[in-house]
């Protein structure tokens, strides 16, 4: 009972239009007041929150993805991948996904991924013929490779509430995040191939993809070096971040030469919102965590768990409608932090390892991202295309079943996490 009146009031705060953090921070000093606990306690686990040395990775990351973003990488990366594949079948679509996946692995950001590329790739798309809500749907669905193949925020943040390793969790994300990428480049093939209405390129020359490939190279080279560093233990994700904000500053700066002061002021300041934005989400759901567990919630739900779901299998089946439901009415990084402390330790007692459901709560995330009404890759891409919402969403469709089917095939296979990850 008491698990349903806290779920009740929580959603009655968010449908009366208090932000996110408010109202996690708001009822948990409720809850810990309410249960005779000191409201001490509320300050103490926000000032532990925004100490920790890891979360300093959030706003470098956000930073360097941002000054790439207002310096225009993406179209040099985009320019790049279409030399080499535009002119397969379907090869914009290939092109716009690799491009996808390459941004992924430097900035972080799923939104920032989303807004770069297809910033490029839709006017290109639809002006070659392809279908409006493929061209959509493809760019927001390729967005969310940005939480998925490391390094990537929701993960960080996911191993912060935890404290699980960061850089088992970035060695985990790497296999969905190539399938996901394999899944989404065979869909675009097929639907090429069978349903047409493009037009063919022509095979870039030799001269064209050297010149457009160089032009890319620092940019590759910077992923390399943010990956390569983690994984190599050089240095630490939050270290990653910081070399990577300073490296895009040099090739925006000093390479490319396509970063003005006006860009840097206004990247640093969106940087600035959205770090905001996240710190306090992170506050309010500590202050919520540490209420609801001083009332045993997450031990109750996870007895209640084990009685009612007999396998693992329905596990995963329930907690995976459960987490598409909240997709609807929550943004990605609340869903983290909300359903974490509540639903791993059920995980955990029904056999899951933690780090291999981190990828799944990433995996779900993502579906979140391209779910209506607050998927908010449906609305980058709305507005970077103009476009009308319910195109973008029924354009999405097929990308979200096709993240679903990755969830099956990793509770099938969960090697393809932990393969890489111990």
């Amino acid at each position: 009972m008491t698990i349903l009146l806290i779920l009740v009031a929580l959603f009655a705060l968010l449908l009366a239009g208090v932000p996110v953090a408010f109202a996690l921070g708001g009822l948990g000093l409720g809850l810990l007041m309410f249960g005779g606990f000191s409201p001490l306690m509320a300050p103490q686990a926000v000032l532990s929150t925004l100490d920790g040395f890891i979360l300093l990775a959030v706003p470098l990351f956000l930073l360097m993805s941002n000054i790439l973003l207002k310096g225009g990488v993406g179209r040099d990366l985009f320019a790049a991948v279409q030399a080499w594949v535009g002119h397969w079948p379907g090869g914009l679509a290939v092109a716009t996904i690799l491009s996808c996946g390459v941004f992924a692995a430097i900035s972080g950001s799923s939104v920032a991924t989303a807004a770069t590329i297809g910033t490029v790739a839709i006017p290109e798309m639809v002006t070659r013929g392809y279908d409006r809500r493929f061209v959509y749907g493809l760019l927001a669905a390729g967005g969310t490779l940005g939480i998925l193949i490391p390094p990537s925020i929701p993960l960080i943040v996911y191993g912060f509430v935890t404290e699980e390793s960061i850089i088992a969790l970035f060695m985990a994300g790497i296999g969905p995040g190539l399938a996901l990428i394999a899944l989404f480049v065979a869909y675009s093939i097929i639907y090429a191939k069978w349903f047409g209405g493009y037009q063919p390129m022509p095979a870039a020359t030799w001269p064209e993809r050297r010149r457009a490939s160089l032009r890319a190279l620092p940019s590759i080279a910077l992923a390399a070096v943010i990956l390569g560093g983690i994984y190599s233990g050089a240095f630490t994700p939050t270290e990653a971040a910081a070399i990577g904000f300073a490296l895009s500053l040099v090739i925006v700066v000093v390479v490319l030469r396509t970063l003005s002061w006006a860009d840097f002021r206004s990247a640093v300041f969106e940087s600035m919102v959205t770090t905001v934005a996240i710190l306090l989400i992170i506050a309010g759901a500590k202050v919520f965590g540490k209420a609801i567990t001083l009332y045993r919630i997450p031990q109750e739900l996870s007895v209640i768990l084990s009685d009612m779901l007999a396998t693992p299998l329905a596990f995963v089946a329930v907690v995976s409608l459960v987490l598409l439901a909240m997709g609807l009415v929550f943004e990605a990084l609340s869903m983290v932090l909300i359903m974490t402390p509540v639903l791993l330790p059920a995980a955990m007692g029904m056999g899951f390892d933690p780090i291999w459901f981190g990828i799944y709560m990433v995996i779900m995330v993502e579906c979140a991202l391209i779910t209506p009404p607050v998927g908010l890759n449906l609305y980058v891409i709305q507005s970077v295309a103009k476009a009308d919402l319910g195109d973008v969403s029924r354009g999405a469709l097929p990308f979200l079943l096709m993240m679903l089917l990755l969830v099956a095939v990793l509770y099938a296979w969960p090697p393809l996490a932990l393969a890489l990850a111990f």
